[in-house]
């Protein structure tokens, strides 16, 4: 199993610097996200990019891709019945999708809850037709560039649409193409009470793409109560293909603590299956 972590961990640091310290503690790849980069991804120029695809490759980290696709930007929306927001939302979609290509990545992963909770009026139902107008228009670009773009089932504390794995696969179902897939969250899938994390990952780790370590506290594995063995075990066992990143909210624990435990957490789990 190859190891990734998020490069917002290591926010005002340097990306040469970021590059060089993931890669000394020993991680394969680095997932970014756009925010990290410009304000917009659209502000990033096929100069900017290369150098940055360059620096990873002269590290020895592979670009996993982008996360966190809506971040901190304003005016786009996946539910909205208001269909000229969509298409910029689509728009944009795709310009996150070329420019993952552009750094040599291949997976984005579709979180963005602040801009897909369902908004008043607007039946779970709409809003599913509404995501599926979006994301189908979108796969022609994602299989042009060659990226995989992982829909994120979230928790009811972080959004109100798409909160468990079936939920999520009933969309990816609609869409039914293969650059179209699943994304596991070990922090999300900790609400989904009926199933525990082990069960959920062992079923549906061989349909996702990409999966986040994250403690329910917020912090790296390791560093909260979340046992990641069997999660990582049923990961593991499950025939998933993909990488394992690390993905913190709460950084004061320090980066660079946060990624060397975190690691070594994941790493501690493979060895003792």
């Amino acid at each position: 199993m190859k190891f990734g972590i998020c490069n917002e961990l290591f926010e005002d640091w340097n990306f040469s610097d970021v590059c060089q310290t993931v890669k000394s503690l020993g991680y394969d790849g680095l997932e970014i996200a756009p925010f990290t980069l410009a304000s917009r991804i659209t502000d990033v120029s096929a100069a900017e990019r290369t150098e940055l695809k360059k620096i990873m490759a002269e590290t020895g980290l592979e670009c996993i891709g982008l996360h966190w696709l809506l971040a901190k930007t304003e005016g786009f929306y996946l539910t909205t019945p208001d269909p000229q927001i969509r298409q910029k939302t689509l728009d944009y979609l795709k310009q996150l999708a070329r420019c993952t290509h552009d750094l040599g990545g291949s997976i984005m992963v579709f979180g963005s809850p602040k801009q897909r909770d369902l908004l008043p009026g607007v039946s779970a139902g709409q809003a599913l037709v509404y995501a599926e107008q979006v994301f189908a228009e979108l796969v022609p670009t994602l299989a042009e560039t060659g990226v995989t773009l992982c829909l994120e089932p979230l928790a009811p504390s972080e959004t109100n649409f798409l909160n468990t794995i079936d939920q999520a696969n009933l969309l990816i179902d609609r869409i039914n193409h293969p650059n179209f897939r699943l994304h596991l969250d070990a922090k999300a899938q900790s609400s989904e009470e009926s199933t525990s994390v082990p069960e959920l990952w062992l079923k549906h780790g061989s349909k996702a793409r990409h999966a986040h370590a994250q403690d329910t506290n917020l912090k790296g594995p390791g560093m909260g109560h979340v046992a990641f063995g069997p999660i990582v075990q049923s990961l593991l066992n499950s025939g998933y293909p993909g990488y394992l990143s690390v993905e913190v909210f709460d950084f004061t624990p320090g980066a660079v603590e946060t990624a060397r435990i975190s690691l070594e957490t994941l790493k501690q789990a493979v060895l003792h299956i």
